[in-house]
């Protein structure tokens, strides 16, 4: 990490990843496809998640979570990748094709990975969960059997085989969730890359807008007529209890449907 000195008010605070572990600053001009921005809006055009917009131009990295190839891959370069937290890896196989992957914290350029029932168990290599010991660090997790990795894909974290029988193994999430996933899932040995993210600090509100994210404004600090919260005399608290803009419960209100169809896969709530 990179802590600036106070030299402007925007870098007062300001934290932020020194890159040091990115070795190609230009992504691979095959993997990637147009990302058009949508302001948070749906295909009607209205707006179903709020405070988003604007932002800087990117362009989508096709991360390959299912990793199709069963060959050994040869790193050839850790990137940075505007879409998500984690850093991503170029591998390139035997046959000349490349694949982006979820780079493992500490993989480095000229490293091999491997997938299938008889890679090495090792950082980076992918297995079904069949074949990795309980008490080893996974992650980019498959709920279903070739569906490609689902879960445990942030920066820096990693789920743990609690324990395991012919058909489930039972795996603590990063949540704190205990949950049955099919052995033949595959995931990948280790911990995602950038585990220093959750130190990241802005530093100003322009950085925030960067990313496509707008400002937020309080419930009380509106009119009545924007908000339940909103009005009153002077400054109020807003005197009930905290809703939605559209009078919805919120703050610790549960929203998990009931008899939901993984629910039978929960043995532990992550709360």
């Amino acid at each position: 990490m990179h802590k600036y000195k106070p030299k402007t008010p925007g870098t007062r605070g300001l934290v932020l990843s020194d890159f040091k572990e990115i070795s190609k600053k230009s992504p691979e001009k095959s993997l990637l496809l147009p990302l058009r921005r949508k302001g948070g809006r749906n295909s009607l055009g209205r707006i179903t998640m709020r405070h988003r917009g604007g932002g800087h131009k990117r362009m989508y990295r096709v991360i390959d979570f299912r990793r199709k190839e069963e060959i050994p891959g040869k790193i050839i370069a850790i990137e940075y990748d505007p879409n998500r937290s984690a850093r991503i890896a170029l591998v390139q196989y035997p046959d000349g094709k490349k694949r982006y992957i979820l780079a493992s914290s500490g993989l480095l350029s000229g490293e091999k990975v491997n997938k299938g029932n008889r890679a090495e168990l090792k950082t980076g290599n992918r297995l079904p969960l069949s074949s990795i010991p309980a008490g080893i660090s996974v992650y980019n997790i498959e709920i279903k059997p070739g569906v490609g990795g689902r879960l445990v894909r942030a920066a820096g974290t990693s789920a743990v085989t609690l324990a395991k029988d012919n058909k489930f193994a039972q795996m603590k999430l990063p949540s704190g969730e205990i949950r049955s996933i099919d052995v033949r899932c595959l995931a990948t040995v280790g911990q995602v890359s950038n585990p220093e993210h959750k130190y990241v600090s802005l530093g100003k509100a322009g950085r925030k807008r960067w990313k496509g994210r707008r400002p937020k404004v309080r419930g009380v600090a509106m009119n009545p007529v924007d908000h339940p919260l909103g009005g009153g005399e002077g400054k109020s608290s807003g005197g009930r209890h905290p809703v939605t803009p559209w009078g919805k419960p919120t703050k610790g209100y549960k929203t998990r449907k009931k008899h939901k169809y993984s629910d039978k896969y929960i043995l532990k709530r992550r709360k």
